[in-house]
């Protein structure tokens, strides 16, 4: 990998976006911000970013859509920052709540097509970006424990696209690590943002957690930077559960 790190962060607005962006910006690395709606909330994690004396850009993107996709990557030429070395693929929606036979089927194909398809357009083109400047970069994406667990009850049809996600992961490191390009998944429990349909599905969650809480979004985030770091250099095909117990 290239001494300046450029990466471009999905859903970056809040949550675990955010607390990966602020994380990432502490360890050295230019950013590229995407958001899908607020662009307060995320010219403020800008912000926070340049405080921390790192360069970084804001774009407004749909990933499921290929020429956002397309733009969001250009932006980093277009800022000045150099090359694309690293992704984090992190911008979902849960979908419906509640059982299958009572989702809404425009719910379903919504979060499948974020979860999972915008996943992969978003992995293509950081992608062809490493591979067009020659760089030895590093992907992570944002699975979830739901991808074992199943989500009964409520998003069976998100944990099935988290476990695309898994299973993405795995053949895109195999796939790459012939580049140097390495692929490492990041799958967390229940986190403490407002992700959550029920504001209080953490604090009801909880007691069923070996460790008796729910994540704060810079825990997520402390694993994704390691993923990012010289440490994980031998670390390609990995999925890292932070889930508690779970």
């Amino acid at each position: 990998m290239t001494d300046q790190r450029v990466t471009v962060v999905t859903g970056a607005s809040r949550g675990i976006g955010a607390a990966v962006a602020l994380r990432l910006a502490r360890e050295g690395h230019d950013l590229v911000l995407g958001y899908r709606s607020d662009e307060e909330a995320a010219r403020q994690v800008a912000e926070q970013v340049r405080a921390q004396g790192r360069r970084c850009v804001t774009v407004q993107a749909d990933t499921t859509d290929q020429s956002d996709v397309e733009r969001l990557f250009g932006a980093a030429a277009e800022a000045g920052l150099g090359p694309v070395t690293g992704l984090v693929n992190n911008a979902g929606v849960p979908g419906p709540y509640g059982p299958l036979a009572e989702a809404d089927p425009e719910g379903i194909r919504r979060s499948v097509d974020v979860n999972v398809t915008g996943y992969l357009l978003c992995a293509r083109a950081a992608v062809r970006a490493m591979t067009e400047t020659g760089v030895a970069g590093s992907i992570v994406n944002i699975s979830s424990g739901a991808a074992t667990l199943g989500s009964p009850g409520e998003y069976v049809h998100y944990a099935a696209a988290k476990a695309a996600v898994d299973a993405m992961t795995v053949g895109l490191a195999k796939e790459l690590g012939p580049r140097g390009i390495r692929v490492n998944c990041v799958a967390p429990g229940t986190v403490w943002t407002d992700f959550h349909p029920d504001p209080e599905r953490p604090a009801k969650r909880a007691p069923n957690i070996p460790l008796g809480r729910c994540a704060q979004p810079e825990e997520i985030a402390g694993a994704v930077a390691w993923f990012f770091s010289p440490d994980a250099s031998y670390a390609t095909g990995a999925v890292l559960r932070v889930a508690g117990g779970m």
